[in-house]
């Protein structure tokens, strides 16, 4: 059965799987980057040793993240041409130089100061190394600025124009770089790679509390990701509450199948849990809050959603997908917001470093934030459907002339390969955690540090004081 799927339904499924995988890597090493600059800047004004050793243990793992992210990302750009050829010719004028930039100004840049960042310690002076490591924590946001612009760009075109041979062609760079949906897409994702990387470093300090081993690097570690989070959710809602406005006007089918809203109506209600059903155009088993879903898509009790018996069936996205992604996107950040402040509260009580049952939760919670974004780019790719440029181009319109089984084969062989380098890697960074921190001299200068005048993280003195 398998064998008789069309050849842009295993393309679109082999882009997806490919992506998945490729997206979980960037999404860690953009927050772990700005996380080690942190780290350095608060180490050259303290000369605390232990800042520096958490340094030197994330780096590691930052190292094998980088390099995975880069191999799982080249497959994409020859899928575009294999795959994709259709949508290539089309777009390449707006989309190629959005790509190269990309290249020229993200990577080049990364890869310039890299080397530096993890084999200049004692060849370089102390501001340089932190230069370098400044200089690619700014490339990983340089380089989600060029894709989030190429991606939004499909999702809401603007700046161009469609030639007689049906090809794009671009007319203003600014209207194409900063399209209606860009800011809040790029934000979104930027706020959403920081909360993930703060969540793991959050598991890895507590699996130490837990183990009661790098005492005071698992302290720094977990309150820091702790307040960075509580700070950082409140933001991310907003940006998410904006980015939701935006998407009700630009892409109102798409919120539509968020909500499961069939009917256009008025003071429309929240469905927190249900089963979209698309023979019959109703969500059973629904739990719905009154007039909520207004007030929060349109902020009035009494604002309108259109249906999605607005559009013709071939027209609308895939619900259920939609749907029930938004929903794990949302429950997880809502239980982001709630470990966040538990934490905080356990902080002022002097138990953030004692509870165990809280180490154990930042443990389970640790890796959620990956599923969060795989979940958002679901709601987000899948809710523009039919269309690869939306209401321009659809997805059937642009997959390439080729054999079905020749995508199906390639689609194995990744699906291999990608699950070995997976297993690998993650197996690979366990094994640097439970290697653990260098702590170098710390232990046998640890009391005699605890006892100098030091400048102490602003979190733990704060904890002192309570």
């Amino acid at each position: 059965m398998i064998l008789n799927l069309s050849a842009e339904f295993l393309s679109r499924i082999q882009f997806a799987f490919v992506i998945s995988f490729h997206i979980i890597f960037p999404s860690f090493t953009i927050g772990l980057a700005s996380l080690l600059a942190v780290l350095e800047v608060v180490w050259l004004k303290t000369k605390h040793p232990v800042y520096i050793e958490i340094y030197k243990f994330l780096i590691k793992i930052f190292a094998v993240t980088f390099g995975m992210g880069v191999v799982t990302g080249v497959v994409m750009s020859y899928q575009f041409g294999t795959n994709w050829a259709v949508f290539s010719d089309k777009t390449s004028n707006v989309l190629g130089p959005l790509f190269g930039f990309e290249v020229l100004t993200a990577f080049f840049l990364e890869a310039g100061f890299l080397g530096v960042m993890l084999f200049g310690w004692g060849r370089v002076s102390n501001k340089i190394h932190l230069f370098a490591t400044c200089m690619v924590a700014v490339g990983t946001v340089i380089s989600a600025f060029w894709i989030l612009a190429a991606s939004s760009w499909m999702h809401t075109p603007a700046g161009y124009e469609i030639g007689s041979d049906g090809i794009f062609y671009p007319k203003s760079w600014v209207d194409i770089i900063f399209n209606p949906s860009f800011p809040y897409r790029f934000f979104h994702m930027l706020f959403a790679a920081y909360l993930t990387t703060a969540f793991v470093t959050a598991g890895i300090a507590s699996y130490y509390l837990l183990k009661k081993k790098y005492l005071e690097h698992a302290k720094i570690m977990l309150t820091m990701a702790i307040f960075f989070v509580a700070v950082l959710i409140p933001i991310q809602i907003f940006i998410g509450d904006s980015h939701g406005l935006n998407t009700r006007e630009y892409q109102p089918a798409k919120i539509a199948a968020m909500e499961a809203v069939w009917d256009t109506e008025k003071g429309v209600p929240l469905t927190v849990i249900g089963w979209p059903d698309e023979e019959e155009m109703v969500t059973k088993y629904a739990f719905k809050i009154p007039k909520f879903a207004s007030v929060i898509l349109t902020h009035s009790l009494d604002g309108e959603i259109k249906g999605l018996k607005l559009w013709k069936k071939e027209d609308r996205p895939p619900v259920k997908l939609v749907f029930f992604g938004f929903r794990i996107m949302v429950g997880i950040g809502l239980l982001m917001l709630f470990t966040s402040y538990l934490g905080i509260y356990l902080f002022f009580k002097k138990r953030l470093f004692t509870s165990s049952n809280f180490h154990k939760w930042c443990m389970i919670i640790s890796p959620m934030g990956f599923v969060a974004i795989l979940s958002g780019w679901v709601v987000t790719e899948v809710g523009r459907q039919p269309y690869i440029v939306y209401g321009l181009l659809r997805t059937s319109e642009a997959a390439s002339n080729v054999a079905p089984h020749q995508v199906l084969f390639t689609l194995i062989l990744f699906f291999i390969v990608y699950i070995f380098m997976m297993s690998f890697g993650v197996f690979y960074v366990f094994k640097l955690v439970k290697i653990g921190i260098n702590e170098g001299d710390w232990n046998s200068k640890k009391e005699a540090n605890l006892k100098t005048s030091h400048v102490r993280d602003v979190f733990i003195k704060m904890y002192s004081k309570v």
